[in-house]
Formats: structure tokens, sequence, C-alpha cells
């Protein structure tokens, strides 16, 4: 089955060529910022272009990047306080470097300056992202299934409305995700346990693949991902966003404002404020609906900003706020029933489409508070603070008699503290580099009155971590390399068999990393990246001890565990010329004592139920796998594109797999641009088919066997309009035009339910 797979992603690659299909443009400008009197670098400068309404900040060494460019013509402009204007109209077509030098003047300038902006980090590691036309056309989904746009990355999920991201085969506490630069910090180690976050507070949406502890700490030894919102203006002005989403499959309406704008008294002074909503049903499999798999969500954010030449700083808040229904039929009332809907592979009875949610379900709340101010100091060095207050509270409820159905089953609340604290630097003028201090302290706590004991114990968390990165640029040559140090602190308590249980866990190692990016030609660009990172053993791992409602099973911890000790290299070939544009990226990652949830033979039989048991285990493992991504211009107007990935772990001890790690997959389509008479496209339509294998590398024990691969065609169509100076975005999307009954061995719930089916999407957006 390896050969075949093989075989069809080289045919598919060979003749379709293909792109990063999240990204339709990836040809990319560096430059560099400069006193026109002097020639020393500017850091902070805004430089934008106009047709594309993006752009970047020159960092301390005057350096800028702008990645998913097309070739054509733009027009730069360049802001610094203090300096006057500069405007150049350039030319693309390669990978290009520019120097940009301004001219100081005595007037202050009513320039631009942007508050909270985080570009995808500037790291010699593996990033790709999405934006604009693209992100739209996401509208509506997960944050898994948006990411799974990108080769690499893909989705683990429990039924239709859960999913988390999954990265080159690591996911939840291997993976960071940082909202608006701060790390997201909920209950993430539940495999059912959504990311906390309104995916349309995005302006971009960033994966880095390499691991970045050193920047980050433990969490991100799998990766990075980045949730950036739009920047505050802080010109005087005003602008919106409206955007409405309808789905056919579940009866979605998801709706989403966002108003920004700059102060006229105030200059440097802005805002933005932004809320969503969301509500659906149950969702429609091909042949039957899957009861209690409805949605609601209201999230709402909002920030303030101001900033002079010298200092910087921002207020944000944010609320997210969710009741999701869980499949009905996950929960069984007795053995004959679980082992019974296991053998059959889908729901013995055939509910109906409501909106209704019932037990079992999870409610969670979710709050942000974030100060972040930097001060810029003499010689291009620049000091930086950022505190986070988070307090996540989730609820989960099991279907109980009488007055109990009204009480959570599962009741956490989740406090969190974070501080950073990092010094930027130029030594000299090819280097510049950061130390920093990042400060983690936690406190969960199960709230009384569930009537069950808890899944996991009372837990406090601190963690110190102390960094150093370095960069070294010259002409097309940039080597990078930090390290890190972290120490971890963990006391829980929890009431066992009518005694305390209490106890006291310290973690610490260092990490490291060496990367480089090289540009070999105009058009064929070489990055590298070798990390070491580690992990301490998360509480759930130690210490679950009973059902975990949302996934209906029984979960078993170990409190022996030790920490996950990670070597992984990333390497990243990007070529682009006229018509071809290619980014290959293979990947090689050992894990020593690495932890994962493996199914178990025996069953659980209660007054509440019949479930399955899983048991948390540790073993060395091996990662490997590679992801490609193609796009090839045939005309103006066709596009031939493909992006795949493969994945194969390897449990060392055991010499047999590891479970849940994604199967191959391979994406194949076309996409037709249809120009005005201006020559730009504002119309494209794109028709694709989604290919996953079988999952063959599969442990010697599983509930059910791993299902059967599939194909899955899906199609989208969006244009826009002018309307005076607004502009309307329309898009349609359907997916899984054949309605094509499938399971996905990465969905939990695979063994009681099937995939969903069609589901048509109609989205709107309005930019005024």
């Amino acid at each position: 089955m390896i050969n075949k797979i093989l075989g069809i992603l080289f045919i598919a690659f060979w003749y379709t060529g293909l792109t990063v299909a999240q990204e339709d443009c990836v040809l990319t400008i560096r430059g560099k910022v400069i006193h026109a009197e002097n020639n020393e670098p500017i850091e902070g400068a805004y430089i934008w272009i106009k047709e594309i309404d993006r752009g970047a900040i020159s960092d301390y060494n005057g350096n800028f990047r702008i990645l998913n460019l097309c070739t054509g013509n733009y027009t730069v402009s360049v802001q610094y306080l203090g300096h006057s204007d500069y405007k150049e109209s350039i030319v693309v077509t390669s990978n290009s470097n520019f120097t940009f030098r301004l001219e100081a003047e005595d007037i202050t300038l009513e320039g631009v300056d942007i508050h909270g902006h985080q570009d995808a980090v500037i790291t010699t590691s593996s990033v790709s992202s999405i934006r604009g036309a693209e992100l739209r056309i996401a509208r509506g989904e997960t944050l898994g299934e948006t990411l799974g746009r990108i080769p690499g990355v893909s989705s683990y999920s429990t039924g239709a409305n859960i999913s988390k991201p999954v990265i080159q085969g690591l996911h939840s506490n291997r993976i960071m995700i940082l909202n608006n630069g701060i790390r997201l910090e909920g209950q993430q180690w539940g495999t059912e346990h959504a990311p906390e976050i309104d995916a349309f507070i995005a302006k971009e949406i960033a994966v880095v693949k390499g691991a970045e502890t050193v920047r980050f700490g433990p969490e991100a030894m799998g990766g990075v991902i980045l949730i950036n919102p739009a920047p505050i203006p802080t010109k005087a002005g005003f602008a919106g966003e409206l955007d409405l989403v309808g789905a056919s499959n579940g009866r979605m309406v998801n709706t989403s404002v966002t108003i920004s704008g700059g102060s006229k008294k105030w200059q440097g002074l802005g805002y933005r404020v932004q809320s969503s909503s969301k509500m659906a049903g149950n969702i429609q499999s091909p042949d039957y609906y899957q009861d209690n798999t409805g949605v609601r969500e209201l999230n709402f954010s909002g920030a303030l900003g101001y900033s002079n030449n010298k200092l910087g700083t921002e207020l944000y808040f944010s609320h997210f706020q969710t009741s999701l229904g869980i499949l009905s039929d996950a929960h069984t009332g007795n053995l004959s029933d679980l082992n019974g809907i296991i053998e059959n592979g889908r729901p013995f009875r055939d509910s109906e489409f409501t909106y209704q949610i019932g037990n079992p379900k999870q409610q969670v709340d979710h709050q942000l508070l974030k100060l972040k101010s930097h001060y810029h100091l003499g010689n291009g060095s620049k000091l930086n603070l950022q505190y986070g207050f988070q307090r996540n509270h989730r609820r989960e409820f099991d279907r109980r008699r009488g007055e109990l159905n009204e009480r959570a089953s599962l009741d956490l609340e989740l406090f969190s503290n974070t501080l950073d604290i990092s010094f930027t630097h130029m030594t000299r003028k090819k280097w510049n580099g950061s130390v920093g201090l990042n400060l983690i302290q936690q406190a969960n706590s199960n709230v009384p009155g569930t009537g069950v004991v808890p899944l996991i114990p009372n837990y406090d968390m601190k963690n110190v971590g102390i960094f150093v990165i370095e960069k070294y640029t010259s002409g097309p040559l940039e080597i990078e390399g930090g390290l890190r140090y972290d120490f971890r602190q963990v006391k829980s308590a929890r009431i066992q068999n009518g005694e305390l249980d209490d106890r006291e866990f310290e973690f610490q190692n260092f990490s490291a990393f060496l990367g480089g990016v090289y540009a070999l030609s105009r058009s064929l660009t070489f990055n590298s990246n070798l990390g070491s990172a580690w992990r301490p053993p998360n509480i759930n791992e130690q210490f679950s001890q009973g059902l975990h409602h949302g996934l209906a099973a029984i979960e078993i911890g170990n409190p022996d565990f030790v920490s996950e000790q990670s070597y992984k290299w990333v390497n990243t070939l990007n070529f682009v010329d006229n018509n071809l544009r290619m980014e290959l990226t293979g990947f090689a990652n050992r894990i020593n004592n690495y932890i994962y949830l493996s199914p178990s033979q025996e069953q659980f039989v209660s007054l509440r139920g019949s479930f399955a048991i899983f048991e948390y285990l540790q073993t060395d493992a091996n990662l490997w796998g590679g992801d490609l991504s193609v796009n090839y211009t045939l005309t103006p107007v066709l596009e031939l594109y493909s992006k795949g990935s493969i994945v194969r772990a390897k449990n060392i001890k055991e010499n047999n797999f590891l479970p849940f790690i994604s199967s191959d997959r391979l994406e194949t389509g076309i996409i037709l641009n249809m120009p005005t008479k201006d020559g730009v496209s504002n119309t494209k339509f794109t028709l694709g088919n989604l290919m996953v294998a079988k999952q063959t590398r599969v442990p010697d024990f599983d509930l059910a066997p791993a299902p059967p691969g599939y194909f899955l065609w899906n199609a989208a169509f969006q244009t826009s309009f002018k309307i005076s100076d607004k502009t309307l975005n329309l898009g349609f999307q359907a997916k899984n035009i054949f309605n094509t009954s499938y399971k996905d061995y990465m969905n939990r719930f695979r063994y009681f339910t099937h995939d969903i089916g069609r589901n048509f999407l109609l989205k709107l957006n309005y930019e005024f």
C-alpha cells in the first residue's frame, strides 16, 4: 500500500505540479530600512504594499520580510515617525532584496504605527500561513479544519464539531497556540478539548513546523500556531468588516462584526472591537443525522493601543463561550450495546434534525486579558513586556438521573498568569538577538458538587524559563541559534478512598536549536533547522483515573512518567520561477520517553454505562515524513495545484506502530482565475480532490479496524465587487460533493459513526 501511495504522489506531482494550496503566491521580498544620512538601521519602520493591503515592521536590525507575493508590480510605502514618507514602485518576478533610505524631518509626521501586530515568527524554521482570500473562504470552519489547508497539518477530531491541529504527527500539549501573542492556556490536554479561540479574530494564521521550545517553552516541541488579529490603527479614521456564513449541513449560521479606528485628537491612539456568534444543529452523515451534535457560540474581544516614537502599549480582552453537543450514541447503557455499536459502525437508531443540545455536552467559558508594552532604547535595542491572565471554565455533562442530570460531571476551573520580559538588541551591523524571561503560574481546581470522583486532581504549576537567541545575517545567508533553560514545579492534591493524596514534582531541562536560511539562487531557497526540545508529563497523563465524558471513555494515567526528550531536524527547499512554485519539507523526529494514549482490550461497566478503556503509556518513538506542495501556471487563467504529506511513527521499544497517526493524504485540483478588463482577477473557481489512504500502520490492538481510505471532491467559488469605495466579497463552497460515506482514522468517534456528509456553505464578507 505504501508503494501505491508513493506512486500516486509521484505521478500527481509530476503531471500536475502543485501549489501551496493555502497560498496562491509564494515569492518573498526581503529588505532593510536605514537612515539616509548615516546608513544606520531603523527599527519599527512600517512597510506597506498597497496592492495586497499587507505589510511588515522592520526589526531591530532594520530588516523586514514580506512573504507570499505574486509576480507583478507593487507600490511600497515606508513610514517612520520623525521621517518623511517614502514610496517606491517595484517589480517582483522572483525572490528579491531592497534597501529603503528614509530622510529625517523636523516636524512630527501624521504617520502610521501599529500595535500588537504579530507577523509569523521570523525564524529559520519552516513557516506557512493562511491569509487574505484563502482565509475568507475558510470562514465557518473549525480552527483544525482551517489549518488542514497547510501541508503537514491535519486534524485530530471528536466528531464533526471538535477538532485540534496536528503538526507532523504531534498534537495537544506538544503544539503551542499563540492567541494574539499570548500562549493559549486551557484544558488543552483533552483530545476533544478544542482550542478556545474565535477564528474570526484572525487576520492571519501562521504555522511554525520546527521545534520552537527555545522561544516559547516546553509545549512548543511539536510546533507553534500563531493567531494574528488585524493591527490596531493609530491613524485617524474608521473601518469595519462584516462576515455572514451559512451552511446546509447542520443548518449553521455564523456571523462576525469587526470595527477599528484611530483617534483624531490623540495621535497614536487606536482601537478594535469584534464579536461573533454561531448556531448549528445536528449534523448529517450521508445516510442519517447524528443525534445531539449541535453547537452554540458567542464571543467578543476589544483592544486599545497607543504608541509614539519611543513607547508602544496595548490592552486586549477577549471572551469565548461555547456549548457543544456530544454524540449521544457514543454513550451506551451496557456492555452489549457498546460492543454492538462498534461492530455496527453507526448508530442503531435514526435521529432527526434539531438545534436542541442535551446531555452529554460541553460548556466552556474562556477569558483572556493581555497587557503589552515596549520601549525603544538607544542603539537599536528594545525592551518588551507582556502580561497575560486567562480563566478557563470547562463543564462536561453526562446523562444522569433526576436532578443530577443538571449537574456537571466534570467541572474544572483553570487560572493562568504569564509574564514575558525580553530585551532585543543589535550588537553589530550583521548581528541581532534577544534574551528573555518567561514566567507561568497556573492553578486548576475541581469545582465541588459534581457527585463524581474528578478525572484529574487539583494542581498548582509554576514554570520559569530563560532564553537567549542570536542571529547573523549576511547577504543571502541567515544563521540563527538559541539556548533555553526551564524549571517546572507541579503540586497536585485529590481525595482518594477518603484520604488526601498530595504529590509534588519537579522537572528541569535545557533546549537548544541551530538553523539557517540560504538563497541558493534567485529562485531557490533552502531552510534547515535542528532543535532539541523537551516536555514534562501533563497532569492528565499522570493522574487520569476515571470517565472522560467528552470521549465516553475511561482514561488511566501513570504518575511515574518522566519527561519527553525530542531531537527534530526539519529541512525545506523552496523553488519559484515564472510558472512553477514548489515547496518540499522533510523532517525526522526522535522522541525518547514518548507518552501516548492507547486503546485497551478491557472495558468498564458501571451503573452509568459501559465504556472503552484507554491507557497512557510511555516508549521511545521515531517520527519522520515530508510535505510537498506545488503550483504550476499553465496560462494566466488556469493553474494546477497539489499538496500532500506523509508521516511515519514507530514504537521503538515494542517494534510496532503508534496509534492515532495521520494517514497519507494528497489533494490535487485546478484553479480558474477570471480576469476583469484591467487584467486583475477578482473571481476564482477551485475544484479539488482529496485522497486519504487507509492507515495500515496501526497498533497491535484497537477497538475497531482502521477504516478504508476515501476520496472527497470539493469545490469553491469566490468573487469580489466594489461598491463605491467599499468591497463586497462573496464565496461559495461545496464540500464532499458526491456525499461520500467515509470514516477518518483520526476521528475518535469513528467507532460509533461516519463523518459529515455533503455540505454547502455560502459566505459574505463586507469591508467598509
